[in-house]
């Protein structure tokens, strides 16, 4: 018998009612009206159909309805597919109803949710350009900045090295016109400035036979930036300043037809160029006055040759008519057309030079002078009046061995009202020590001889041509000499005091 039922169970195609029926039982639940039933009754003249096909058949026949078809038909085969299985669908292991699935999409929201996405996507790499570009921009734009800030302070550290004395002459430009190199001394004048360590540019200028200076100072945006100084130094020549001294002297006569001035024609310069200080120089007036006392000796000479009646010795007198032509000015009348008039409505100086090589010198210092003017204008630029420099209240340092005791006396000595650096060397090159200059006075026979003994030193500045000296003089000789030797606490040193 387990035979034949092994034998029956074998073959796909042999029908088992009880199978049928074991499963209608196992699948039925009382009260479950979406329980789809399977049964194995038939009509017997029903064609047979084996039971997995049945199966099949139901489950195309349910997938291919409507989908507005009953939800209890969709329930059934969901229960149906679950008892084949052998085990219950998942909304009932849950304890929950099963989730209904949507509709299929159709193409156009297909479309356009891919669109959406490629549109989010597309968003999201603009957004991270331009972060990164914004990002970019940003550390290039401090970048720039940082080099800005630090070409500034370069720049600005320069300037201030740039005025220094020993470094200042190297950034100065002096432009002459070149009418100037015209007269006989250009050459010795380019000289002079190139000796000098100087820039020289040739410029035609508003003023002719001038001279003007330009300051070369560092800058962060091009690098190097020039600004023209306010000093002007123009040559006049003797015929001209001879011609407008005599134009004042007429006008002091009272005549109309005098011409202009030297005053007239100074302030007409000064109110063209209003942003300049100018300064006049005349060379060679000396070679005039010397020409005026030989016509005055040659006309006293023709005067006393027509009295003795020569004929020929009248004849030298009238071919001596154009020497007598020219204008005859005293010494007297030029001072008073400097002094009395031009200077003061003007404020104009006019400085005599006797030779071209002295103009040379005197272009040269008014270089340095222009040159070291704001070096000198910041070093007298304190908080207070009675506060002294860091230079000074530092002191001097003065080691074991003796060494800085020389500059301690130099200070001593410049701690004198109107004592310059200059002044103190040339006492501590002759007398090292206040000791030395202790020794020295009590070597003097008397008081006159100890208050002048400082008198006669020499006092040197600058090197080469632009190299100037004077002496120490009698009134600062008497005050070292006080300074040293009086013993009266109240004793006044300054006697202008």
């Amino acid at each position: 018998m387990m035979g034949s039922c092994s034998e029956s169970s074998s073959d796909p195609d042999v029908d088992l009612p009880a199978l049928d029926l074991l499963l209608s039982g196992a699948s039925a639940k009382p009260g479950r009206a979406d329980v789809m039933m399977i049964s194995s009754d038939s009509d017997d003249d029903a064609p047979y159909v084996p039971l997995a096909q049945r199966l099949q058949q139901r489950q195309n026949h349910v997938m291919i309805r409507a989908p507005s078809a009953d939800h209890s038909t969709s329930s059934d085969l969901h229960h149906h597919q679950s008892a084949v299985s052998g085990s219950e669908p998942l909304s009932t292991q849950q304890g929950g109803s099963a989730r209904r699935k949507t509709g299929p999409r159709t193409a156009e929201k297909v479309q356009a949710s891919k669109e959406e996405a490629v549109r989010k996507r597309n968003d999201h790499k603009e957004e991270a350009v331009r972060k990164r570009k914004d990002h970019k921009e940003e550390a290039v734009r401090k970048r720039k900045e940082q080099e800005r800030m630090k070409a500034e302070r370069k720049a600005a550290a320069e300037a201030v090295k740039a005025l220094r004395p020993e470094e200042c002459i190297k950034h100065m430009v002096v432009t002459v016109d070149p009418a100037l190199l015209q007269q006989e001394g250009g050459g010795a004048l380019l000289a002079a400035l190139q000796t000098l360590g100087c820039s020289c540019s040739i410029e035609k200028h508003t003023l002719p036979r001038s001279i003007g200076w330009m300051r070369r100072a560092p800058c962060a945006q091009t690098g190097e930036a020039g600004t023209s100084e306010p000093n002007v130094v123009m040559h006049v020549t003797v015929d001209d300043f001879i011609t407008l001294v005599h134009g004042y002297i007429q006008e002091g006569l009272g005549r109309s037809d005098c011409g202009p001035t030297l005053t007239s024609w100074v302030l007409e310069r000064q109110r063209q160029h209003q942003d300049k200080t100018l300064s006049l120089v005349v060379i060679e007036l000396d070679n005039y006055f010397r020409l005026q006392k030989l016509v005055k000796q040659k006309k006293t000479g023709n005067a006393v040759t027509a009295e003795e009646g020569g004929p020929g010795k009248t004849k030298r007198r009238r071919g001596s008519g154009g020497v007598e032509a020219q204008l005859q000015l005293t010494r007297v009348q030029v001072e008073e057309a400097v002094g009395s008039s031009l200077q003061l409505h003007t404020g104009v100086p006019v400085h005599f030079l006797s030779t071209w090589q002295d103009f040379s010198n005197h272009v040269t210092m008014v270089t340095k002078a222009v040159a070291e003017a704001p070096f000198k204008r910041d070093r007298e630029q304190t908080g207070f009046s009675f506060h002294l420099d860091s230079e000074w209240a530092g002191g001097q340092k003065v080691d074991r061995e003796g060494r800085g005791l020389v500059h301690v006396w130099k200070r001593q000595i410049q701690q004198l009202n109107r004592v310059s650096a200059d002044m103190a060397a040339a006492i501590i090159a002759a007398y090292p020590s206040p000791q030395l200059l202790l020794k020295a006075y009590s070597l003097c026979s008397s008081d006159q001889e100890r208050t002048s003994l400082l008198s006669e030193l020499l006092i040197r500045r600058g090197e080469g041509t632009t190299s100037t000296s004077r002496r120490v003089g009698p009134e600062l000789s008497k005050r070292i000499f006080l300074f040293i030797n009086s013993r009266d606490p109240e004793q006044i040193l300054d006697s202008n005091v």
